[in-house]
Formats: C-alpha cells, structure tokens, sequence
C-alpha cells in the first residue's frame, strides 16, 4: 500500500501473543495482514508501523524511516482513504512467510472546496515477514503492478486506460498509451509523463496536447538506470466552451490524474565479455 503518487500504503499486523499457540503460522500471518488494515482504516500510525522490521526496506529501496515518513504525509493529505485486501495465497516455511495480495484504496476528494473527485487504487502485491522474538514481522515488500486513478468533475465519467509494460529492464525503451473518448461538446487535452519512484515524489513536468481524433495519445520512455522503478503519470482535463454575443468561455469541466507503475529491472550483462 504505497503510492503515490501515487500512492499508496499497506501493511501487516501482529497477532495477539497469547493467541500464538494456537493458531497454525498460515492463520496468525493472516491475522497480521487483516489487522494492519484495520489499523490503517483507523489511522493508528503507532501500531502500524510497529508491525515492521527495524531492517525493513521495500523493493522500492525505502527504509522504515522513509517509509513511515511516507505513511505520515499521506495520511495527513487524504484523510479520508480506506483500504481494503483480497489475500490470495500464503506459503510459510519456518520463520519465513510470503503473502501475495490484491489492495483496494478509495477516498472522496474535493479540491477548492465545490469540485468532487474519487481516488480508486489496486495494486497486486507481495509481503516478506519473519518470526522475529515469537511475532511475524514485516521485513519487505513488493509492488508486482498498480494502477491509481484520482478523477474530478466530468472526468469521473471516463473511461480511460493507461497501458504500460509492468516490468522493463534498465535503459530499455517503452511505450506508454492513454486512451479515453472526448465527451461531445467537450474539448480534452493530455500529458503522458514517468518519473522515478522516489520520497520526496519530484513534480512531474507536464505537457498538455490535444487529444488525437483516434483518441490515443502515446508517449516513448527510456527507463532508467538508476535502480529505481517508476511511475507513468497521465494527466487530463476536459473544457467546455460556450459562445454568446461574440465571446467565447473556456471552463474546466473536469480534470485528473491515472498512474502505473513500471518496474525496473537491472540490465543483463553480457557474461561472455568476460570470458
């Protein structure tokens, strides 16, 4: 659950130690991941991220203290998110789990006040966690692929696709396509843009351009070969313009934002160079 831009923040959560004994390691690691929802359902930033590994670091290369920095303004910028799992299998071998998940985020958004939006997020993830003193706890975890819409106004209406690959290898080329259909009357313009995956996020340079008449925009990326993954950032609005005695009004009907998240792999290296 982490994000953002998107995006966004999951977690796992301890059992009860005097439950330990009897319950098997498979159902006390999945009391750990429904609980550390529940946490964040409630906002308890202190149980939480105590359900971490002082060791921990994410495939996103945040430490704890990263990451809980990234919790904190999160939550103080939508207050409003709940996050829901699907847990979809657990493997357990001694004092190691693995859990692979499907993670829901929601909230209601507004901005200035009288404009309404919705922030959707789902993402396919796996949690690391290790028996450390008799308690699971969550060592790393990994973003496998994600998607976040946050829409406004008339753009919660759209139906609109951002497809990316979800893993490239370093200095690799890519191609990122936005695709949505302009409502009648309206004008739509898009910016397709990737930034790597880093806290603080940078902000992202945007250049709008009007939409194509085949309603696909796209966009050539090279990935990069920092070690870090990225995030592919589609921004759009939408105008309406209406004419009367020989002017005319632009007004902004509705605006948003789709992220994916690309994963960068290292670059093979030629073993035969060196033989």
């Amino acid at each position: 659950m982490r994000k953002i831009f998107a995006l966004i923040i999951f977690v796992i959560i301890v059992a009860p130690v005097n439950a330990h004994c009897f319950r098997s390691p498979e159902n006390a690691v999945k009391n750990v991941i429904i609980s550390q929802f529940k946490y964040a359902n409630k906002g308890n930033f202190d149980k939480f991220i105590s359900t971490f590994d002082k060791n921990y670091v994410n495939s996103d290369g945040f430490d704890l203290k990263m990451y809980s920095d990234l919790v904190k303004d999160i939550w103080s910028t939508y207050n409003n998110l709940r996050y829901d799992v699907k847990i979809k299998d657990i493997s357990v071998n001694q004092n190691d789990a693995i859990v692979n998940v499907t993670e829901y985020t929601n909230a209601n958004l507004k901005f200035n006040g009288n404009c309404t939006g919705e922030l959707n997020s789902q993402s396919e993830s796996t949690y690391y966690l290790k028996k450390v003193d008799g308690k699971w706890r969550v060592i790393s975890d990994s973003v496998l692929d994600e998607t976040t819409k946050m829409l406004y106004g008339e753009a919660k209406n759209l139906d609109i696709k951002l497809s990316v690959p979800t893993c490239v290898t370093a200095n690799e080329e890519y191609t990122a396509s936005l695709e949505f259909i302009t409502p009648q009357n309206m004008v739509a313009i898009a910016s397709i843009a990737a930034d790597k995956v880093e806290y603080p996020q940078p902000k992202t340079k945007e250049v709008f351009r009007a939409m194509p008449e085949d309603h696909i925009l796209e966009r050539l990326f090279t990935a990069n070969n920092d070690h870090l993954n990225e995030y592919v950032i589609a921004s759009i609005g939408l105008t309406q313009t209406d004419i009367s005695d020989l002017s005319i009004k632009m007004s902004l009907t509705g605006f948003g934002y789709v992220i994916r998240r690309v994963n960068v792999l290292p670059e093979k290296v030629d073993e035969s160079i060196n033989e």
